[in-house]
C-alpha cells in the first residue's frame, strides 16, 4: 500500500478538529484586534476621544452605536480594542455600546446576512423581503447595544471595569500595562511600543478565547444535535434554546447567518435572536469580557442581553415584516 489507512474517528479527535476550526476562524481576528489596540495605545493622544465626542453622555452613547459602520470589527477582535479605547478616554458607556454593536452593525455583516438569507430562502435581490432579516438584525443589534450603554451611564468606570483596567484610566489613559504614557517620539519607538502592547493583549485575550473554544468544541461534538429539532417545535422553548445555541456555537458574526438561514425548524424571530445574541454574548466572549470587566458586570451583561434580545426579537421581527409589506 502506498497510503496508510485513515484512523477511525474518535471522540477526542472530533473535539480537537472542532477546536482547531474555531481557532483558525477566530485567531486572525484576535490578532487584527490586538494589533489595532497596540496602535491605538501608541499613537492615539490621551483624552482625544473625550474631546471629540459630544459632551452629552447620552448623545455620545447613541452615536457610538454607529461606529461599527466606520470601524467594522468582529466580536473576536473587539475586546482588546475597546480596552485600549477606554484607557484613552472613551467613556465606558460608549465603549460597551461600540463593543456590542460593532460585530453586528457593520457593512460586512450586512452583506453576509443578505447573501445567506437570499440563498437559503430562495429570495431574489429585487424582492424587498430579501432584506428583512438584514434590516431586522442591524436595527435590533443597534437598539440593544444603545440601551445597554445608556443603562451604564450611571455607573463609574471603577464599578464596571477590572481594577487593573480602571487604574490605568485614573493614571491618565496610560499606554502600557505598566501605567506609563505612550512614548511621544520617535516613530520607531512608538512602533515598537505598539507591537509590545499588541503582544501582551494577544496573550491576555487569547487565553480567555482558548478556554471558551475548548468548552464550545466539547458541546458541538458531544451533544446530540437531533435534540435541537425537537426543541424547535416547542414555541416556548424555541427562542431561549436557539439563543443558548448561539452562545455555545461561538460563531463569527461574518459567517453565522449561513448557519442560521438553513434552520428551517426555527421561525424568523428565533433566527433573529440567534443572529443578535450570538455576536454579543457567547462562551468565548464570556471569558474574553472577563479580561476587562468585573465578574458581576459580565454576569449582568449575560442576563441582561438574554432578556433584552429574547423579549424584543418577536415584536421586532413582526414590525420589520409589517413595514416591508407596505
Amino acid at each position: 500500500m502506498i497510503f496508510a489507512a485513515l484512523p477511525e474517528p474518535s471522540p477526542t479527535g472530533d473535539v480537537f478538529v472542532a477546536f482547531l476550526s474555531i481557532v483558525f476562524e477566530g485567531a486572525p481576528y484576535i490578532l487584527l484586534g490586538t494589533l489595532l489596540s497596540g496602535f491605538i495605545d501608541a499613537f492615539l493622544p490621551a483624552r482625544l476621544l473625550e474631546r471629540v465626542l459630544p459632551k452629552s453622555r447620552v448623545l455620545s452613547t447613541i452615536l457610538a452605536g454607529f461606529l461599527g459602520l466606520v470601524f467594522p470589527v468582529c466580536e473576536c477582535a473587539i475586546v482588546p480594542v475597546i480596552r485600549r479605547l477606554v484607557q484613552k478616554g472613551l467613556p465606558v458607556s460608549c465603549a460597551v455600546t461600540y463593543m456590542l454593536s460593532a460585530p453586528i452593525v457593520n457593512p460586512i455583516v450586512a452583506v453576509s446576512t443578505l447573501t445567506a438569507f437570499k440563498e437559503f430562502q430562495n429570495w431574489s435581490w429585487s424582492d424587498p423581503a430579501s432584506a428583512t432579516m438584514t434590516i431586522a438584525r442591524l436595527s435590533l443589534g443597534y437598539v440593544v447595544a444603545v440601551l445597554v450603554g445608556l443603562f451604564l451611564i450611571r455607573f463609574k468606570p471603577s464599578q464596571i471595569l477590572r481594577e487593573n483596567v480602571a487604574s490605568q484610566i485614573e493614571a491618565g489613559g496610560g499606554a502600557g500595562d505598566d501605567g506609563h504614557a505612550a512614548p511621544a517620539a520617535p516613530f520607531n519607538g512608538r512602533l515598537i511600543h505598539a507591537m509590545r502592547t499588541a503582544m501582551r493583549d494577544f496573550l491576555d485575550t487569547g487565553m480567555y478565547f482558548a478556554i471558551g473554544v475548548i468548552i464550545t468544541s466539547i458541546f458541538n461534538t458531544r451533544v446530540d444535535q437531533a435534540i435541537l429539532d425537537t426543541i424547535a417545535k416547542n414555541d416556548a422553548m424555541a427562542l431561549p434554546s436557539i439563543m443558548g445555541l448561539a452562545m455555545v456555537l461561538s460563531l463569527c458574526s461574518t459567517s453565522d447567518a449561513f448557519i442560521a438561514a438553513p434552520m428551517a425548524s426555527f421561525s424568523m424571530a428565533a433566527k433573529l435572536a440567534f443572529l443578535v445574541f450570538g455576536p454579543m454574548m457567547d462562551i468565548k466572549l464570556l471569558f474574553m469580557y472577563s479580561a476587562v470587566f468585573k465578574r458581576k458586570v459580565v454576569l449582568g451583561l449575560l442576563i441582561g442581553l438574554f432578556v433584552l434580545v429574547g423579549s424584543l426579537s418577536v415584536p421586532w421581527m413582526h414590525l420589520i415584516q409589517q413595514l416591508g409589506a407596505k
